[in-house]
C-alpha cells in the first residue's frame, strides 16, 4: 500500500511562509473545503472569505496554511503557528533540487542563479559548499524566512 505524506512547518506566520514556499516550489494555495474557485481566483482570498463566514476569530486565521504541488506529485507542506521560536539547526530539512544532471561550474552557476532568485523572495544564504567529486556535486545551504534551512542541490 502507497502512502502520502505532508511535511509540516511550526511558523510564526503560517501564510507568509507558505506564500514563500508556494514561490519557491511552484506550488499553489488549495481552496477551502466545499469552495469551487473560478479560473484565476485568488485562494488566500477565498480563504478569508471563508473563514469570516465560518465566524473563525480574527486573532485565529492565520493558524495554518498549506500549499500543494499542483500536479500532485510532490508532497503537500502544512504550516501551523506556534508561539516558540527556532532555536536549534533543524534535524530534517529540504533539498530542492535545482540543477539535477548538471556538474561542475555549470552546476554551480545554477544554484547561484536560483540562489539570486530565492534572496529575492525572502530566503537567506548561509553557505556554499563547493564540488568534492566523487562524494558531492556542490550545493548552497539556505535559509527560509523564519529561519529553517534547506539546501539547493
Amino acid at each position: 500500500m502507497t502512502r502520502q505524506i505532508q511535511i509540516t512547518f511550526d511558523a510564526h506566520d503560517p501564510r507568509a511562509l507558505s506564500t514563500f514556499w508556494r514561490d519557491v516550489l511552484g506550488y499553489v494555495h488549495p481552496g477551502p473545503p466545499g469552495v469551487d474557485l473560478d479560473e484565476g481566483a485568488d485562494p488566500l482570498a477565498a480563504w478569508d472569505d471563508f473563514l469570516e463566514r465560518s465566524g473563525v476569530p480574527v486573532d485565529r486565521r492565520n493558524s495554518a496554511s498549506a500549499v500543494e504541488d499542483p500536479a500532485g506529485a510532490g508532497p503537500r507542506l502544512f504550516f501551523q503557528q506556534v508561539p516558540e521560536d527556532k532555536v536549534a539547526k533543524n534535524r530534517v530539512h529540504l533539498d530542492v533540487r535545482a540543477a539535477p544532471g548538471l556538474q561542475g561550474e555549470e552546476r554551480m552557476a545554477a544554484l547561484e542563479a536560483e540562489c539570486g532568485r530565492l534572496v529575492g523572495l525572502g530566503a537567506s544564504r548561509y553557505r556554499r559548499y563547493e564540488p568534492d567529486p566523487p562524494m558531492s556535486l556542490g550545493f548552497i545551504v539556505m535559509k527560509d524566512p523564519e529561519g529553517n534551512e534547506f539546501c539547493l542541490d
